[in-house]
């Protein structure tokens, strides 16, 4: 049976980014164990997705049979952003810590994707999320900014946002001390990766 992997990357940096080399070790290893899996690459840094605005939340919201074409192009994007999650048996992703916080390119993924009845729906216990089964492994990347410490503010927000999607099996491999000691940052880092379940 094919395993499909959803990799992506939200560095901003054009070259010498940890976390893109991390998340393609973290492929390269599943690739390895599943020889027939399917992948779908997506670089927000390099190929941001469009911030929801005004448009997209009337878009999103227009029955499709009748949003016009504008409407039609922008709810398009989103629903295959959501379908290509939705494939994924593996989610990999790399979560480069800017300010103590994730990414807005990889907040504007996840925005991109939160509609009620497609990812999460609403229930009388409270949201449930839609997108079951499926494993999200992080690649969590800071020079200095430690991973669950009090000011690391990006790890929480990618695990609830994961859970509220249904995501919860959700692993973290860190290299979050590179300034401060490059050489035990990466290898504690790339131990990480050794150790997951392919």
């Amino acid at each position: 049976m094919t395993h499909s992997i959803l990799h992506i990357d939200a560095s901003i940096k054009p070259a010498g980014s940890i976390s893109k080399d991390l998340t393609r070790a973290i492929v390269d290893r599943l690739r390895g164990a599943h020889t027939d899996s399917d992948l779908i690459y997506r670089d927000l840094g390099a190929n941001p997705v469009p911030e929801t605005d005004a448009a997209w939340i009337v878009a999103v919201n227009t029955p499709a049979d009748q949003r016009n074409a504008e409407q039609s192009e922008i709810a398009a994007l989103s629903d295959q952003l959501i379908a290509e999650l939705k494939a994924a048996d593996t989610v990999v992703i790399g979560l480069p810590v800017y300010n103590f916080n994730l990414p807005s390119q990889l907040k504007t993924w996840f925005d991109q994707m939160a509609r009620a009845g497609e990812t999460f729906r609403y229930s009388e216990s409270g949201p449930e999320g839609l997108v079951k089964g499926t494993r999200a492994i992080i690649a969590y990347s800071s020079n200095g900014t430690r991973l669950g410490s009090d000011i690391d503010f990006a790890s929480g927000y990618l695990r609830h946002m994961l859970g509220f999607f249904g995501i919860t099996d959700v692993q973290f491999v860190a290299s979050d001390h590179f300034a401060i000691d490059a050489e035990a940052s990466l290898n504690a880092a790339n131990e990480g990766i050794a150790n997951l379940a392919a």
